[in-house]
């Protein structure tokens, strides 16, 4: 009888066997959607960034005649300034690396505009990143600011930290004083980064809004549980320029 149910045991952790893992980050859409952004940011030379950004302005349809721009800000507040920070949209590697070609060859965009502005960047950084499975893209319903809040998280990634870490952001949504435009899982740089981009009608706003959700106890009990899991976060303050898709 022993050996029988020693048998069947087997037999289930092996029916059983590989484990099913599920997270809000780890299924749905990305697994059949090969869609992912690109983050880039630029830290410009402090007496070149007006010339940087007026240099792309004139020359931005040439870029997005090969890929759609989401949205182009300057950064205001947060971490080191004179940056410019852009989100770009791809359908997946593949259309990536033909851009990629397609701008070496664009004659017209090399010496308008990279070839000349090369000079006035000392720093260019990219993160490849999916949206989560949990959230849409969404367009603000007009001008304002952005906020976008990076958070790093403990190794093990969203199977581990995902579920908590949704129920903290939609406890802000919720409330419904800063609008959600998109949550962001990083796939090539920092692992374990989750970046959350919000909008607000202005830094006043936000400002009022934050301090009625640190009053919320929806708020505080649904951040208390995600901090277990959070190793860092940091925020930057995001004015969209004159050509960026996203007001």
């Amino acid at each position: 009888m022993l050996v029988l149910r020693s048998g069947l045991t087997r037999a289930l952790a092996a029916r059983a066997w590989p484990p099913q893992v599920y997270s809000s980050f780890a299924t749905g859409p990305r697994q059949s959607d090969g869609t992912f952004y690109e983050f880039r940011t630029y830290s410009l030379k402090p007496s070149k960034m007006n010339q940087f950004l007026e240099n792309f302005k004139k020359n931005v349809h040439l870029r997005t005649a090969h890929s759609e721009l989401v949205g182009y800000w300057s950064v205001e507040f947060g971490g080191r300034m004179n940056k410019a920070f852009h989100i770009w949209k791809y359908d997946n590697f593949a259309h990536r690396i033909a851009v990629r070609k397609a701008l070496a060859k664009d004659k017209e965009w090399q010496e308008q505009f990279l070839i000349p502005n090369l000079a006035l960047m000392d720093k260019q950084e990219s993160e490849i990143t999916y949206l989560v499975p949990w959230c849409k893209l969404e367009k603000p319903p007009k001008e304002g600011v952005y906020e976008l809040v990076t958070f790093q998280m403990k190794p093990g990634g969203p199977a581990v930290w995902g579920d908590t870490f949704k129920k903290a952001i939609n406890a802000h949504v919720i409330l419904g004083y800063s609008k959600l435009v998109g949550v962001f899982h990083t796939e090539y740089g920092a692992l374990n980064r989750v970046h959350v981009l919000w909008w607000n009608e202005s830094a006043d706003s936000r400002a009022a809004g934050r301090h009625k959700a640190h009053e919320d106890p929806r708020v505080v009990a649904a951040v208390r549980e995600c901090v277990n899991y959070l190793v860092s976060q940091q925020n930057m303050l995001l004015i969209p320029t004159s050509f960026s898709p996203l007001k």
